[in-house]
């Protein structure tokens, strides 16, 4: 196996997250619930966005958690302007819906806009998307290609990236491997067609799939999991997001001595004392002793879940926690560590 890069750090320019995907125009982003998936897909849509380019944050899920990061209205099935990027360049959003999408389909290959807008009335979309969630996915994904294609055909509103906000890892290559979804559908017409042209993009090097993870044993598995999945069905990994991470509180000595109880005892009493704490010594020493120990299991766990990650040898971008969550400032704070990132 190729040698792991290092994890991504701030302070290298010259290396953006556009030329260091110069050729991929579909970013899809998933990862396991609670990893913070969406602010990572805001944060890369972001940084290749910087010095004048345009890029459509999709969100197929229906959870509006895009709106929220950007503090904008309810996101409606039409691209909107979301954010400005440093040097210029522009975000933009859209919150794909399925029956909209479906609309769309059927104008395409149909022409039958207008009875499809019957039968959403009827709510006979709505239950042909549920008994076939197949063609569901073939809708989304289908909507990002669009976009993407747009720079075939030279139309209007192109995008020099699209960013997917995707479904979590347990199911996305079930959502991106459209084809194998919608053989028991159709054998060949237009809805075959359909995804035939989806998949000659997303199982293409136009797409980079990532992966969000945090530094804890589940997440770390189901990312490790995940992209063995996709490369079982051929689908291009792109990099692992290692998201949340805290630096350690005390140095690699001091994290020794408290794994193994033998911190200084006199040393935090003296402290204790300075801060007008003597009296309470007997209640805060032994919980400072607990904490300092909790503390260095949980570093010694977060390095082994890292060992795991960097065995994958994948390009790998460490992101902090941000103090007191993330709103549009800490987005941007993100994007530029993306974009100063010294990972290949």
């Amino acid at each position: 196996m190729a040698p792991s890069p290092a994890p991504a750090q701030a302070g290298h320019a010259g290396v953006t997250a556009a030329s260091r995907w110069a050729g991929v125009d579909l970013h899809v982003v998933s990862g396991k619930g609670g990893t913070g998936k969406t602010t990572v897909a805001a944060a890369l849509a972001l940084a290749l966005a910087r010095d004048g380019r345009r890029t459509l944050l999709l969100e197929v899920e229906g959870r509006q958690g895009i709106a929220q990061l950007f503090d904008t209205p309810p996101l409606p099935y039409e691209e909107r302007k979301v954010a400005v990027a440093p040097g210029g360049g522009e975000v933009w959003a859209l919150a794909v819906d399925p029956q909209e999408a479906l609309l769309d389909y059927l104008e395409s290959f149909y022409n039958m806009r207008r009875a499809g807008s019957a039968l959403r009335r009827m709510g006979a979309i709505d239950f042909v998307t549920t008994i076939a969630p197949g063609l569901r996915d073939v809708l989304l994904t289908g909507k990002a290609v669009e976009v993407v294609r747009r720079k075939e055909k030279k139309g209007s509103d192109v995008y020099d990236a699209v960013v997917i906000d995707a479904p979590p890892t347990g199911r996305i290559a079930k959502f991106l491997n459209v084809n194998s979804e919608v053989s028991g559908l159709a054998k060949a017409g237009p809805i075959h067609k359909h995804a035939d042209l989806v998949m000659g993009v997303i199982a293409s090097p136009r797409t980079a799939v990532h992966l969000v993870t945090l530094l804890e044993e589940m997440p770390v598995q189901e990312t490790i999991d995940g992209f063995a999945e996709l490369a079982a069905n051929g689908l291009p990994v792109g990099a692992v997001f290692v998201n949340m991470t805290r630096p350690p509180l005390l140095t690699d000595a001091q994290l020794l001595m408290a794994e193994h109880d033998t911190l200084p005892r006199e040393g935090i009493r003296a402290s204790l004392a300075q801060c007008g704490l003597a009296a309470h010594e007997t209640e805060i020493l032994p919980a400072l002793l607990a904490e300092a120990a909790d503390h260095a299991q949980r570093v010694a766990l977060e390095r082994r879940e890292m060992q795991r990650i960097e065995a994958l040898g994948l390009p790998t971008f460490v992101l902090p926690m941000l103090p007191g969550g993330v709103d549009l400032g800490g987005l941007y704070e993100l994007a530029d560590l993306l974009n100063e990132a010294d990972t290949p």
